[in-house]
C-alpha cells in the first residue's frame, strides 16, 4: 500500500471512529480531551461534532492552522505528563480522549503510549472511550465502526 493510500485509510478511520464515538458518549458526562494538535484537523472535527462539550487540547507546542487554534483556557502546552497531572489535579473528567501523540518511529511511540496510558487513565470517567493510534494498556479494548479495520484505529473503554 502507498504512503498516501495508507494516509487516506488512517485519516478516514479516524474521522468514522470520532463520529462513531462522539455518538456513543451522547448521554455521558465529560469533556473532550485531544492528545495531540498538531495542525488541528482532528480538533477542528470534534469541535464540529460535539459542540456543546469543552474539548482540551494537548501538545508540546501551538503550530496548528490559524482556524484550528483551541481557546488559551483549553490549550495545554508542554510536556504530557504535567499536563495530564493538573487535568487530574483540576477535577476533569475526560468522556472521550483521542490520542495522537507521535513522532513516527512506531518503536518509540509505542512506548510512549505505554508510559502515558496510566496518567490518561486518571483523568478518564469510567465508562469513557479512547481512540488511539498507538496501544495503551489499563484500559478494556472494544470493537469500534464495522468500516474500520482492527489494526488500524484502536478503540477503548475506561
Amino acid at each position: 500500500m502507498s504512503r498516501l493510500d495508507s494516509m487516506l485509510r488512517r485519516l478516514t478511520a479516524q474521522r468514522d471512529g470520532l463520529n462513531w464515538a462522539a455518538a456513543q458518549i451522547e448521554a455521558m458526562d465529560g469533556d473532550v480531551l485531544d492528545l495531540g494538535l498538531g495542525n488541528g484537523r482532528t480538533y477542528d472535527h470534534l469541535r464540529e461534532i460535539l459542540p456543546s462539550r469543552r474539548i482540551w487540547v494537548m501538545d508540546r507546542v501551538l503550530q496548528c492552522h490559524p482556524n484550528s487554534t483551541p481557546p488559551a483556557e483549553d490549550f495545554l502546552q508542554g510536556e504530557a505528563e504535567p499536563m495530564l497531572l493538573k487535568l487530574a489535579e483540576a477535577g476533569h473528567t475526560i468522556a472521550l480522549a483521542h490520542y495522537d501523540f507521535g513522532r513516527g518511529i512506531k518503536s518509540d511511540d509505542v512506548a510512549e503510549a505505554a508510559r502515558l496510558s496510566p496518567l490518561v487513565k486518571q483523568v478518564m470517567c469510567p465508562g469513557g472511550l479512547l481512540i488511539s493510534g498507538q496501544p495503551l494498556v489499563g484500559f478494556t479494548p472494544i470493537q469500534g465502526p464495522e468500516t474500520i479495520a482492527p489494526d488500524r484505529y484502536l478503540f477503548y473503554r475506561a
